[in-house]
C-alpha cells in the first residue's frame, strides 16, 4: 500500500504541475525518475494518464479519474498523519471486526496486514459473514456495513464509496456475443445473489434491472466471482475486486454503474475508548484508501 501512495503522489505532483520538471522540483526528485515512475503506473494500470506535448502533461478522461480518487486517498493520508501523531502509543490487545465478504476478502487483507506490521502487539479477527453483525451482543467489536444502522446505542462513520460493473470472463466473451445493451442480458446466463438471503437492501442490485432467472447464485460475493472467473455467465461484481483476479473484465460499463457506500459501526459505549478509536481512523483510512486504489486498476 506505501510503495502505491507513493506512485500515487508523484502523478498528483505531474497533474499539477503538468509536466515532470515541474514534478521533480516540488519532491525533489530528478525529472526522468519522476517520468519513469510515471510509465510504470501507465503500464500496470494498462492506461494512459498524461496526454504528453511540448506544451505539457495533460490529463486524459481516465487520469482525471484517477487523480479524483488519488486528492482523497492524500486527505485520508493526511487525516491519518495527524492521529498517528496524536496517538503515539502502538495498539496492542485483540479486536475483531465484522465484515460483508466482499470487503473482508478482498480490503481487509491487505489493510489490516499493514496495520498489524506497525502494531505488532495487536491481535485482529476478522468475521466474514453475509449478515448484519449484533454489536450490542458483542459479536464484534466493530463492523463494517453496507447502510447506516437506525437502531441501537451505536457510532456510524461513513468511510467510503465503491462501485460496481456487471463483469464477463474473456472465455465467456469468446463463446458469446458480447452484451451492447442492458436487454441482451436476457439472452446471457447471468450469475448473482440468492433473492431470500439478502441481508441488506443496498446488495439487492439486480430486482430493479428486471433480468428475470438467475440459474448460478451464491450468498458469497466471492463465490460469484469466482463463477464468473470460471467462465459461467455475466454477474455483478465489485470494481476493487477485479484486480485479485484474471482474465475478467468489466461489461455493459456504460449502460450500468452501481455505486454503494461502506459505514464503519461501532458501540457508542466505546467512543472513549483511546486504542480503538485510533484503530478505527486507521482502518478507515486504509479501505479509502485500498479501494481508491484497486478501483483505479479495475
Amino acid at each position: 500500500m506505501q510503495r502505491n501512495w507513493d506512485d500515487l503522489r508523484l502523478f498528483l505532483a505531474v497533474a499539477r504541475e503538468q509536466s515532470l520538471t515541474g514534478a521533480g522540483k516540488v519532491l525533489q526528485l530528478d525529472p526522468a525518475t519522476v517520468g519513469r515512475r510515471m510509465g510504470r503506473l501507465e503500464q500496470e494500470m494498462q492506461l494512459p494518464l498524461f496526454v504528453k506535448s511540448p506544451q505539457g502533461y495533460a490529463l486524459t478522461e481516465a487520469g482525471a479519474r484517477l487523480q479524483a480518487r488519488a486528492e482523497s486517498v492524500e486527505q485520508a493520508m493526511r487525516s491519518a498523519s495527524t492521529g498517528v501523531v496524536r496517538t503515539r502509543e502502538r495498539l496492542s490487545g485483540q479486536i475483531r471486526i465484522g465484515a460483508p465478504d466482499g470487503c473482508a476478502n478482498y480490503l481487509l487483507p491487505q489493510v489490516c496486514a499493514q496495520i498489524t506490521r506497525t502494531n505488532p502487539e495487536l491481535d485482529l479477527q476478522i468475521v466474514a459473514l453475509p449478515r448484519v453483525f449484533n454489536l450490542s451482543r458483542r459479536e464484534a467489536d466493530m463492523a463494517i456495513g453496507v447502510s447506516m444502522p437506525t437502531a441501537g446505542r451505536l457510532t456510524v462513520k461513513k468511510i467510503t464509496d465503491y462501485r460496481l460493473h456487471f463483469a464477463a470472463s474473456r472465455s465467456y466473451l469468446d463463446a458469446h456475443p458480447a452484451p451492447r445493451t442492458l436487454d441482451d442480458l436476457k439472452d446471457h446466463q447471468l450469475v448473482g445473489y440468492i433473492p431470500d438471503m439478502i441481508f441488506d437492501r443496498e446488495l439487492d442490485y439486480l430486482s430493479a434491472l428486471d433480468l428475470g432467472r438467475v440459474p448460478l447464485a451464491s450468498n458469497s460475493v466471492s463465490v460469484q466471482l469466482n463463477m464468473i472467473r470460471q467462465g459461467a455467465g455475466i454477474g455483478v461484481v465489485h470494481d476493487f475486486s477485479l484486480p485479485a483476479v484474471t482474465g475478467v473484465e468489466k461489461v455493459l460499463s456504460d449502460e450500468v454503474s452501481l455505486t454503494r457506500s461502506y459505514y464503519l459501526i461501532g458501540h457508542a459505549d466505546d467512543q472513549l475508548s483511546p486504542q480503538l478509536s485510533h484503530f478505527a481512523e486507521c482502518l478507515a483510512v486504509g479501505i479509502r484508501t485500498e479501494v481508491a486504489e484497486l478501483e483505479a486498476k479495475a
